[in-house]
């Protein structure tokens, strides 16, 4: 059986426009030209999917979002939608068409340290606003994606708190560095100090009465050891059952590599011709050498699942220790955060471990028709002249 006859995990980036103005990543810097971006007779061509998380940028910022949708219902079991929740309007219209979808918004921390880092005017409210609609249209698929740092990782529990009041999913990640955020410096600078909120997060976690927020428990328990700069917990197999795709249409293992890695472009080629090419074989011959031991949903949920016998013995070791514990999960238990501790091991040699990379200069990944529109103008301008074309076309 060829590979492409299963059905594999994909992410759709449908755009590299952004409205948001994220500290921790400068994609909005670094937009794709709107003429250049997927098209629907290319999202047709993809394969069969159990899961498809679509992405930008900011995906509300296409007008037709709502026809990739309708689109990617025909080959995918589950879609998850991305965004900055700014659109609300938008999100709730497509909503309405497919109340199945489900839609985590990305909100940083409470509102003043949200709207620092996020960049975006009264972000936090126009998220959360968001997110109390489609509660209210009784929309079950719902949630928040925070990136945990230094500056708001004081805000992590407290977050989940009102998350899980609302009955809403918790996403969680951590900085990184990658030509798809266009960025190469971003780095945790108290270690401890972070970990120790995932730990009172994994704590929170593993006291629910929820299998699923055991497993999440073990996805926070890997953050503490990506954070410290370790071998991830499982095996990464990008590009094996698993793709992302961007709107130039370019098939690449993930968005986690320090340059672009092409498999091949469907908006040229077959999905079998592509996924079964010599180039894609290479692309996974390099993925077997990563370095990169990236810790982000996409690549690690299918991991859990494919090894799902190493987390589900971690949580349910973890749980049996919940019912005789408050506290039954310890960032000490990983020898690193020990020796970090106990002084074996120095900050700087952590530094050297983790994916940021001082002297680097972060790839884009735009193609040379997007790069050449930035001598006219910067990433922003374009982006913001582009939405109040969109806006005055609404009037």
């Amino acid at each position: 059986m060829i590979m492409s006859e299963k059905k594999l995990n994909g992410t759709v980036i449908v755009t590299y426009r952004c409205n948001a103005r994220c500290s921790m990543c400068n994609r909005y810097k670094a937009p794709s030209k709107p003429e250049e971006e997927i098209t629907i007779e290319t999202i047709k061509k993809l394969p069969k999917m159990y899961f498809t998380n679509i992405t930008g940028g900011e995906p509300f910022i296409r007008k037709d979002l709502k026809d990739i949708v309708r689109e990617l219902y025909k080959k995918s079991d589950r879609i998850v939608i991305s965004t900055n929740g700014f659109f609300t309007d938008r999100i709730v219209n497509l909503c309405k068409e497919f109340p199945q979808v489900g839609v985590r918004i990305s909100i940083e921390g409470l509102e003043r340290v949200n709207n620092e880092i996020r960049g975006l005017q009264d972000g936090y409210n126009r998220g959360y606003t968001t997110l109390k609609k489609l509660r209210e249209m009784g929309m079950k698929d719902v949630g928040f994606g925070m990136t945990v740092q230094d500056k708001n990782a004081i805000d992590l529990v407290p977050l989940y708190k009102i998350s899980n009041e609302l009955g809403m999913e918790f996403a969680t990640a951590s900085l990184h560095n990658s030509f798809y955020f266009v960025e190469a410096k971003n780095i945790i600078f108290d270690r401890p100090m972070v970990a120790k909120n995932f730990e009172d997060l994994i704590n929170e976690l593993l006291r629910s009465n929820s299998p699923k927020k055991w497993m999440r428990a073990y996805f926070n328990h890997g953050l503490i050891n990506y954070i410290y700069g370790q071998k991830r917990l499982l095996p990464c197999d990008m590009s094996f059952d698993t793709f992302f795709i961007d709107p130039y249409g370019d098939v690449m293992p993930c968005n986690g590599t320090k340059d672009k890695e092409v498999m091949g472009n469907l908006n040229c080629q077959s999905w079998d011709e592509l996924w079964n090419s010599p180039e894609a074989e290479q692309i996974r011959a390099k993925v077997r050498c990563c370095n990169r031991d990236c810790w982000m949903i996409g690549s690690v949920s299918p991991a859990m699942h494919k090894y799902i016998w190493k987390p589900a013995f971690w949580a349910l070791t973890h749980k049996l220790k919940a019912l005789v514990s408050q506290h039954p999960y310890s960032m000490y238990e990983n020898k690193i955060v020990r020796d970090y501790r106990d002084g074996k091991i120095t900050k700087e040699e952590l530094d050297k471990c983790s994916t940021c990379d001082m002297c680097a200069t972060a790839n884009s990944g735009l193609s040379v028709a997007s790069m050449e529109q930035l001598k006219e103008m910067s990433g922003e301008e374009i982006v913001d002249a582009d939405i109040a074309a969109q806006m005055e076309e609404k009037v």
